[in-house]
């Protein structure tokens, strides 16, 4: 699972900027430290899972995370809050 994880976290993260129309300059991959700090403030956080169904059948789930495939990104960015850090995965 790490593995797969360190190689869609970029991609996602990419992909979830360009949908919401950021510059990749507020783009960041997160350390394991920098993860675990945030894991300890869940109010200021959003975890996003952007993976279809199929992968998430695939690998599993991770708890806490909301599910939005890219696929469906755009069309529900509202679900999205605006004044979180948003992790995606």
């Amino acid at each position: 699972m790490r593995a797969f994880c360190r190689a869609c976290i970029p991609a996602s993260v990419l992909a979830f900027a360009f949908a919401c129309g950021q510059p990749a300059a507020r783009v960041k991959q997160l350390s394991a430290d920098e993860l675990a700090k945030l894991l300890e403030q869940p109010d200021k956080v959003f975890f996003l899972d952007v993976r279809e169904p199929y992968e998430i059948e695939m690998r599993g789930s991770v708890k806490g995370y909301v599910n939005i495939p890219l696929s469906q990104l755009p069309a529900r960015l509202g679900e999205v809050p605006k004044n979180k850090v948003i992790v995606t995965l």
